[in-house]
């Protein structure tokens, strides 16, 4: 039984935003979160009510050895920040090891200059998140 999704990749500049459709099959990219201008918790609410998500997907980093480091610190607490906001909504970690790197490759095959994709490159890596979590887990 799938739900609707969203996907987070977090950065302490820029937080990308997916959400999926409602089967809860594909991630499509919402919106990059600057996190000087806007309360990305806040943010984060406003869009799961708006989009009537059930569950968040965040991006785990992990070192190569698999080891967590100081940025998974960081989205830990990010996520106990999300979690007493939203206490009802089901949060999930994925493995973002590859993510960025995946984005910058898909949207230079798609003709995107790194410049150019700058603003959307987060959102892409958020988009990689909840798909590799959905695809991982559909038919459950």
């Amino acid at each position: 039984f799938m739900m609707k999704a969203l996907g987070i990749d977090f950065g302490e500049a820029r937080i990308g935003i997916s959400c999926s459709d409602d089967l809860g099959m594909f991630a499509h990219p919402h919106e990059t979160i600057q996190v000087k201008n806007v309360d990305p918790i806040k943010r984060i609410v406003e869009i799961s009510k708006e989009k009537k998500v059930k569950r968040i997907v965040i991006g785990m980093p992990r070192s190569l050895d698999g080891s967590y480091g100081s940025a998974a610190k960081k989205v830990k607490n990010f996520i106990k920040k999300i979690k007493s906001a939203i206490p009802e909504i089901d949060i999930q970690t994925q493995d973002e090891r590859f993510t960025t790197t995946l984005a910058q490759r898909k949207l230079q095959d798609v003709g995107h200059t790194v410049k150019s994709s700058r603003n959307i490159i987060d959102e892409v890596a958020a988009v990689e998140i909840l798909q590799s979590f959905l695809d991982q887990n559909s038919g459950n």
